[in-house]
């Protein structure tokens, strides 16, 4: 396998894993902001605050590929379900496959005159029956691979996490206060712009979405931290 192809792969798969990215990267840095803001707002330990930072870090990110594994691999079960019932249907007449369509389109919104309509329509071409119930299944030709899925969810977490611990590997813990809040603050705009372009939103209000809940966590962490704080020093 050559260098070319084995890019080519790895972008394929980077576009396949696009949502997964984005959204394991928005929760590294937001469940990190919060975590190392919170310790560092009691400290002034870089040894502390390091640790805290990177243990959270290794376990949210081992978590979060264990869920997107899960989820895939969910609905990879559930398509083959799917399928396996439409073999089933597959194996009736064209006239009851009919009816059958047509008693699916009517759960799925249209009336029953559409629903009689539609399956009157492609009644005799058995291939287009197969599709239409194929497409109310939901049932892609090519389901994502759960592995492909959960390791690009490990790396795109623990890379944003990275982002607001190195600062205090960098600096003095006043200094890399300032500059992990600035930097983590730069991602989630970028996070929030990804965001907007996937989904097909309006790019200001994801960003501010975005910016915001990044901000909460970083609130609650450090409000959470104080109070435990002199819960334990008075």
């Amino acid at each position: 396998m050559t260098i070319a192809s084995t890019w080519q792969r790895l972008r394929a798969s980077l576009a396949n894993s696009a949502g997964t990215v984005v959204f394991g990267m928005e929760d590294g840095t937001v469940s990190i902001f919060g975590l190392i803001f919170g310790v560092a707002a009691t400290t002034s330990s870089r040894e502390t605050i390091l640790v805290a930072g990177a243990s959270g870090a290794v376990a949210a990110a081992v978590s979060m590929m264990a869920g997107a594994y899960l989820d895939v691999e969910t609905t990879r079960d559930r398509i083959k379900a799917n399928r396996a019932l439409l073999q089933t249907d597959a194996t009736l007449d064209s006239s009851t496959l009919a009816a059958s369509l047509s008693n699916r389109l009517a759960k799925a919104g249209l009336t029953p005159e559409q629903s009689a309509a539609l399956s009157g329509a492609v009644q005799q071409d058995r291939k287009a029956l197969g599709g239409l119930l194929a497409a109310l299944q939901g049932a892609p030709e090519a389901p994502l691979n759960p592995w492909e899925q959960a390791l690009w969810m490990l790396f795109a977490d623990f890379a944003a996490a990275a982002v607001p611990i190195l600062p205090f590997v960098l600096f003095s813990v006043p200094q890399a206060r300032v500059v992990s809040g600035a930097v983590t603050l730069a991602l989630l705009v970028a996070l929030g712009v990804g965001r907007a372009r996937i989904a097909n939103r309006g790019t200001l209000r994801t960003v501010v979405e975005t910016v915001s809940i990044g901000i909460a966590a970083a609130l609650a962490g450090v409000i959470i931290g104080v109070l435990i704080d002199r819960g334990f020093n008075g």
